[in-house]
C-alpha cells in the first residue's frame, strides 16, 4: 500500500500473518530471510529490505567484507496491526499511522 507521510509516497505494509493479504516485496523479504515471524511479533532487518549504502549509513549500518551487516540497530520489532513503513525505515503503531499518514487510494 502507499501511503502520505509529510507529503511524501511512503510504501507500507501493516503486518499481519495472512499470507493472501502480503504485498510481493514483503513476499520477497520473508524468501530472503529480512522479515521473520518470533512467536505474534515480526523480526525485521531493515538493511536488507532497502540496502541503500548511503541509506544505511545514515542509520548506522554498516556492511562487512565478508557480505554480512555489522552494527547495532540492525533489527527491529513489529506486532501485528503495526505498520512497516520500508521508504522511512520505520516500524509504527497503527495510532500513529492513522495520525499520520494518509493512504492513496
Amino acid at each position: 500500500m502507499e501511503a502520505l507521510y509529510k507529503g511524501k509516497v511512503a510504501t507500507v505494509w501493516q503486518i499481519s500473518q495472512d499470507k493472501s493479504a502480503q504485498p510481493d516485496w514483503v513476499k520477497d523479504a520473508f524468501a530472503k530471510g529480512y522479515l521473520h515471524w518470533l512467536d505474534n511479533h515480526l523480526r525485521i532487518l531493515m538493511a536488507g529490505l532497502n540496502p541503500s549504502t548511503t541509506e544505511n549509513l545514515k542509520t548506522g549500518v554498516v556492511g562487512s567484507l565478508g557480505g554480512g551487516f555489522a552494527g547495532y540497530g540492525m533489527y527491529e520489532l513489529g506486532y501485528i496491526g503495526d505498520y512497516l513503513d520500508i521508504t522511512n525505515h520505520r516500524v509504527i503503531s497503527e495510532k500513529t499511522f492513522e495520525r499520520n499518514y494518509q493512504t492513496i487510494d
